[in-house]
């Protein structure tokens, strides 16, 4: 398998996949189309056209899974995936509804890569249960792709020790979680990405990265770190 799950797609000061552009053609390099999974955003033609005009400025085609009118056939057209952010909820509730889990599971398990941006590397993983994000739909299950072994909370923020706000901070959230799950938490904190080859992961990216697992105190990784463990 060949992943790419980056915390998010536009990085302060830059703009749509500016931050990771050098990453990400790399990843696809050779490769000619592209198909676009915008089901995190209400308005997919509008984030379709947003992908779509970063991806013709590198020289590779994007099409919307939700263009051709068959979206297991436009799938099976794509060399690769790209699954952008938004509402997990809502984009792991229209790849049930589709019923894309196994096409996109088995496609990408055969080879073909995957990238994923906030909600769309959410989906990649175990589940969806260490997302940021608000249920406002409620899908069939939170089980995700299970891609990977493990969770990502993108966006990670640590705490501000400066900050009045009396709710809890991320790692808090995080530790919640482990109260009742032990899936280890990848807290990815923007900048940053996780590139999965076959059995080896690489932290990519500016920023370093924080591991949370049940029992344990979390550790900080720097970005070149090899965090292939996570797949064991």
């Amino acid at each position: 398998m060949k992943l790419l799950l980056i915390s998010n797609s536009t990085q302060h000061g830059s703009g749509y996949l500016a931050h990771c552009e050098d990453e990400t053609r790399n990843f696809l390099r050779d490769l000619q189309v592209i198909v676009f999974i915008p089901y995190a955003i209400h308005d997919w033609d509008a984030y379709t056209k947003v992908a779509r005009r970063r991806f013709k400025a590198w020289g590779l085609q994007l099409i919307g899974i939700h263009e051709q009118g068959d979206p297991k056939a436009t799938l099976a057209k794509g060399d690769a995936i790209f699954t952008g952010g938004g509402n997990s909820f809502r984009l792991l509730n229209l790849l049930y509804e589709q019923d894309l889990m196994a096409p996109i599971r088995e496609k990408v398990k055969r080879g073909a890569p995957y990238i994923g941006t906030s909600a769309g590397s959410n989906v990649a993983c175990v589940s969806i249960r260490t997302t940021n994000d608000m249920p406002i739909v409620y899908p069939p299950s939170f089980d995700a792709l299970d891609l990977v072994p493990f969770n990502i909370n993108p966006h990670y923020l640590d705490p501000d020790p400066d900050s009045t706000h009396g709710g809890e901070t991320r790692e808090q959230r995080i530790a919640e979680f482990h109260e009742m799950n032990d899936c280890p938490v990848v807290g990815l904190r923007e900048g940053s990405m996780l590139h999965v080859e076959d059995s080896h992961i690489t932290l990519k990216g500016i920023t370093p990265a924080r591991l949370f697992r049940r029992g344990e105190s979390p550790e900080e990784f720097q970005p070149g770190s090899d965090m292939s463990f996570l797949l064991t």
